[in-house]
């Protein structure tokens, strides 16, 4: 793989006037509650005062950021805005009006720019599901015939379609497509080289979701905004933009259950989420970035957990105290040599017996990874096996190691190990957050595959093994 360019200076934590324990507390707390992280970044005052990734996953790799990547549909939009393109006022049917239903309800002719960034359409929950269902084919006509509940601009509902209809517009009135949008006017002057995008079957990008970067491009993101829009000594963004989309337009409100968390009852910009300090870009299972601008801090995470407040409770109990501490070049190495050494756990075992085996895939787990009756054949090979999934599939699993493959396209990083008469494998799909835990029963001629967390756009583990992937989300 090339090497990666570098966006970011390099600095220590103490000579950015905090201490790296603090950065240390995070890590252990983070360990300590369970919360499986891939990368994180710590920027302070423009420099990268620390960063780290857990084994497989490296610096190069870019990771999907699932719905982070709404924050940078909102600066396609500002960008448009800024252009005379687009304004927060304009109405999807005077923009959209090939995708306007014929039975369109009055309010649904009502809904503006402004109503899209702030998800405050009306709808009670998010109108994805129901969207594609009532129009497979056109999901910005489906958004705009699902019923509303609530008057627009009045009540915030977290609603994907908002999204995937804002990159439409921009995309009518810019006439590029969103990634080719923001690779000219974002990501190619700050040096981002790869920006892959998930698309829908039509090939459009969905804007909600589906953007992998490099955890140091996120963070590159992060300080742009932090800068106002500035990068270097240019200005790619307009800082009236920043300060419109990051700042509160509408409360937010607690889960159906219930439940609620600080750090997302804060309140809603435009694409991102107001916090107890600062605001933040949010994906599902761990995807971050947060910008503290009281501290000129950035930090960004992505990983494979369900538990984000998790990380919030820590940056704010652990990170934040330490902003202004003494450090010492003693704690930075302490420091730097722990983030050199992160790993997620291998799969234990050893590398015999070496023999092949063929088994069937049992697929009555929920949301198995793989059709039932699938034949899997593990074939042992120099320093690891060869792992046959149905007739497509070749993929290369090391033991002691990771070994790397593409069998349909995208990467699959893959390491394994003999318990007895089981052969366990972790299967990652390295530019994802999402693994798949083969376990293959000799004896009995039986094999499983479920996932560490099922990808929100389907359980199928070839889908998710082609890039880019495309599909129709079934699921928000």
């Amino acid at each position: 793989m090339p090497a990666q360019r570098v966006l970011l200076p390099r600095s220590t934590p103490a000579a950015s006037g905090m201490s790296s324990r603090s950065i240390t507390a995070l890590l252990d707390r983070l360990e300590a509650r369970s919360v499986e992280c891939h990368s994180i970044m710590v920027v302070r005052r423009g420099h990268v005062v620390a960063e780290g990734w857990w084994a497989p996953y490296s610096a190069e790799r870019p990771h999907l950021l699932y719905s982070l990547t709404k924050s940078f549909t909102s600066v396609a939009v500002g960008l448009a805005i800024a252009d005379g393109l687009l304004s927060l006022d304009d109405r999807v049917v005077e923009v959209l009006p090939d995708h306007v239903p014929a039975d369109i309800s009055e309010q649904a002719r009502r809904l503006t720019v402004h109503h899209l960034l702030s998800m405050t359409t009306g709808h009670r929950t998010d109108s994805l599901a129901e969207a594609w269902r009532l129009e497979p084919h056109d999901l910005v006509k489906g958004f705009l015939r699902v019923p509303f509940s609530k008057a627009e601009g009045t009540r915030h509902a977290y609603d994907n379609p908002t999204t995937f209809v804002l990159a439409r517009m921009v995309e009518r009135v810019t006439g590029r497509g969103l990634p080719e949008f923001l690779d000219e006017r974002l990501f190619a002057p700050m040096g981002v080289e790869h920006a892959e995008w998930d698309r829908v079957a039509s090939g459009a990008a969905f804007g909600f979701h589906g953007l992998h970067l490099t955890t140091e491009a996120v963070a590159a993101f992060g300080e742009l905004l932090l800068r106002g829009g500035l990068w270097g000594d240019r200005r790619l963004v307009p800082r009236e933009w920043v300060r419109l989309a990051t700042r509160r337009h509408i409360d937010t409100l607690p889960f159906e259950d219930g439940s609620g968390n600080a750090d997302y009852l804060r309140g809603y910009g435009y694409q991102f989420w107001m916090s107890r300090h600062g605001y933040h870009g949010d994906g599902s299972f761990g995807q971050l970035c947060v910008v503290v601008p009281s501290h000129d801090l950035v930090v960004v995470v992505t990983g494979a957990n369900t538990q984000a407040q998790a990380v919030f409770d820590a940056l704010w109990e652990c990170l934040l105290p330490g902003m202004d501490g003494a450090g010492s070049t003693r704690d930075d190495e302490i420091l730097t040599d722990r983030l050199r050494r992160l790993s997620l756990a291998p799969v234990p075992g050893s590398a015999a017996p070496e023999r092949s085996v063929r088994a069937r895939l049992d697929a009555s787990a929920e949301d198995s990874a793989l059709p039932d009756a699938t034949t899997v054949t593990v074939h042992p090979v120099d320093g690891g096996w060869l792992l046959g999934i149905g007739s497509s599939l070749d993929v290369e699993v090391g033991h002691g190691r990771w070994r790397e493959s593409s069998p349909l396209g995208r990467p699959v990083v893959a390491a394994g190990a003999w318990q007895g008469d089981t052969f366990v494998a972790d299967l990652y799909l390295i530019t994802t957050p999402h693994r798949v835990r083969l376990v293959v029963d000799a004896e009995a001629g039986t094999a499983v595959a479920t996932w560490n967390i099922v990808p929100l756009t389907g359980p199928g583990l070839a889908l998710h093994l082609r890039s880019p992937l495309m599909t129709r989300p079934d699921v928000a």
